[in-house]
């Protein structure tokens, strides 16, 4: 008894350690699909059901494992062809049944039965004539139908099986990846796996795939996305996914070097049925795929960088001359040389959102070609967009749209031409109403462009006065770079201070009210900054609460270790504190949490802001001192303005 109960325990321990173990390859090994003759091999059968939805019998072959006995259930996988295919599809092109003897002899799979019945259900479903024709694309959809009132009915009578939803999975390549998804995820209380290979055009819009993200995420054991990069319908994988990645349900989105075949198909039927019918753990989703999504920061066509979907980013550089190349993205990273002259390096996990990099060449800071250029470090530098699932209030999205204007204006307060950018709301060129104005300024090494293309202004108002929570308004985005600092903060003091409140107040707000039908008085006036556009706006904002009603300061305070500069601000304010508390509207100081390298001197400022009795109202998001962070702050700013 002691030696049977100790054998047991033994085998328990070696299932639990073998499970707890086993890792996935990212990929399928050479000689996944080839025949070995030493191994035990499944069965394929081919099986008629009688379907009252179409009016017929039908046709499916029918998968079972080796060592398949008819006294153990089995969970079960319905496995769905493309659109020129039928029953036979898979075993034809994709010898599944040599994929899955394999994985099971290495132990690498669940016993399961896959089906793989005829996804076109129509009296006269053999894959002849026009393929595309209407009745046919229409069997399709029909299928479903007849896959869960005649078909499951049938092999559940017919063989041993597991009858509840997490012992069922489905998938297919084409139009059966879109039929996978669309009866999968349509039916949650049939289905717990759902795989998508390359699927086609028929995938229905992630809205209407998933209409209740919330239950998906409850119900959902795997859900399955591969595509090939080169495939023609990548687009209909990459808009589930991006759908599904906003609305936060667990998901695998799995990339490859590939096209439109069964060399993709084949790996996805590999990769997917490793994971079913056994524990799933959500976290390490992530880490699977051979392949990123190209930045959408890239220029048009350039495959690299990528972004994977744990937000790695890989690079890949042409230099076949060069001794050393890094990619500078805050941390520096070292390349690796291949033999063909490409370096490659993948990065640590970066934080959402947009940041600036350089390619460093033999220690040469240079611009990535393959990416789209932003003027920021005081020189043209290379950016790339992270996925943020919570940004989509700067996402481009179906609502009315204003526009970026580039107004170049003779200044006759600093007696140059100078430029700015303005924003103007949906629909101001068809009234003769007046807009209330935000003077909008950037940080220090960039200039008059960075919030409209680095902050994406115009996309955040759009979208806020689309839904209301925003008043339209004109955004003046200024050049706030005067001799001395046109590098940023080195060189910056007093003197650039006043140059830029006297452009202020005799270049740019004239131009303004000259040029644009806006109101003119304090109450319709804001002025915010990022950095040194933040100092700016403490500079000329507080000295002039008549001209202002509200200010924003952004990532910025007085320097502590600069008591020349700062001093005479702190006394002003002391002086004149019942002024600029009764002609603000709203003072709003914002940093990018403890990260930020300006939050020691903004919290030694709203200190002494406290001991000076100025009141203020104080926003803290995490992120540095970056352009996520800013982004977010005009956001819940300008919901703030001119109420």
């Amino acid at each position: 008894m002691k030696n049977t109960l100790w054998a047991c325990l033994t085998a328990l321990l070696f299932q639990a350690n073998g499970l707890q173990a086993q890792q996935i390859a990212p990929e399928a090994p050479k000689g996944f699909d080839v025949l070995q003759s030493t191994i035990a091999h499944g069965k394929i059968d081919t099986i008629v059901y009688e379907s009252k939805t179409v009016g017929t019998s039908r046709k499916a072959l029918v998968y079972t494992p080796p060592g398949f006995n008819k006294k153990t259930k089995y969970p079960v996988l319905y496995l769905l062809h493309g659109i020129g295919g039928d029953e036979k599809e898979w075993l034809n092109g994709g010898k599944p049944q040599i994929i899955l003897d394999n994985l099971y002899a290495e132990g690498k799979i669940q016993p399961m039965i896959v089906v793989m019945p005829n996804g076109r259900a129509m009296k006269d479903d053999r894959a002849v004539g026009n393929i595309m024709a209407p009745d046919k694309v229409q069997a399709f959809a029909t299928f479903e139908k007849d896959l869960l009132n005649d078909l499951i009915p049938f092999v559940e009578k017919k063989y041993p099986t597991l009858i509840d939803r997490e012992s069922r999975a489905i998938a297919g390549l084409s139009m059966g990846g879109g039929q996978s998804l669309n009866f999968g995820l349509g039916n949650l209380d049939k289905f717990a796996w759902v795989g998508g290979f390359s699927s086609a055009p028929n995938t229905k819009i992630p809205k209407e795939l998933v209409p209740n993200p919330e239950e998906a995420k409850k119900k959902l054991k795997l859900l399955w996305i591969s595509c090939g990069d080169n495939d023609g319908l990548l687009s209909f994988s990459k808009r589930t996914h991006e759908y599904l990645y906003q609305n936060d349900v667990p998901h695998i989105y799995y990339l490859e070097p590939g096209v439109h075949d069964f060399k993709v198909w084949k790996n996805g039927l590999y990769m997917y049925s490793q994971f079913l019918f056994k524990p799933v753990n959500t976290s390490s989703f992530t880490k699977y795929t051979i392949l990123g999504t190209p930045a959408s920061t890239n220029i048009r066509n350039a495959q690299y960088p990528q972004v994977l979907p744990d937000n790695r980013v890989v690079f890949k550089v042409k230099a076949p001359n060069a001794h050393k190349v890094q990619i500078d993205l805050g941390k520096k990273y070292d390349m690796i040389k291949d033999s063909t002259g490409f370096w490659h390096v993948t990065t640590d996990s970066i934080s959402r959102g947009f940041h600036y990099y350089s390619l460093l060449i033999d220690d040469v800071a240079v611009v990535d070609p393959a990416s789209e250029t932003f003027y920021g470090m005081s020189r043209q530098a290379s950016g790339i967009e992270i996925p943020y699932k919570e940004g989509g209030f700067y996402a481009l999205k179906d609502v009315p749209h204003g526009d970026i204007r580039i107004k170049k204006y003779f200044s006759k307060a600093s007696n140059t031409w100078r430029e700015m950018y303005v924003y103007t709301p949906p629909g101001y060129d068809k009234t003769t109403e007046k807009y209330p104005v935000l003077y909008l300024l950037h940080g220090g090494g960039e200039d008059q462009r960075g919030w409209a293309t680095q902050g994406r202004t115009d996309l955040i108002l759009d979208n806020l006065i689309a839904e209301q929570k925003a008043k339209p308004m004109v955004i003046a985005m200024l050049d706030g770079n005067f001799y001395g600092n046109g590098g940023g903060i080195a060189g910056f003091g007093e003197p650039q201070l006043k140059a830029f409140e006297n452009e202020l107040k005799n270049g740019a707000i004239p131009f303004v009210e000259s040029n644009f039908r806006v109101e003119t008085d304090a109450k319709n006036r804001a002025l915010a900054g990022l950095s040194m556009g933040g100092l700016q706006t403490l500079y000329a904002g507080i000295k002039n609460t008549d001209l202002f009603s509200y200010l924003g300061v952004f990532s910025s305070g007085w320097w502590a270790n600069n008591t020349k500069l700062s001093d005479p601000q702190y006394e002003f304010m002391k002086n004149n504190a019942s002024t600029i508390n009764s002609n603000l509207k709203e003072l709003w100081i914002s940093m990018g949490g403890k990260e930020d390298i300006a939050h020691a001197n903004c919290q030694i400022m709203m200190k002494k802001f406290d001991d000076m009795g100025v009141k203020y109202k104080y926003s803290e998001y995490a992120g540095g001192h970056t352009w996520p962070v800013w982004r977010h702050d005009i956001f819940l700013f300008s919901q703030l303005l001119f109420k």
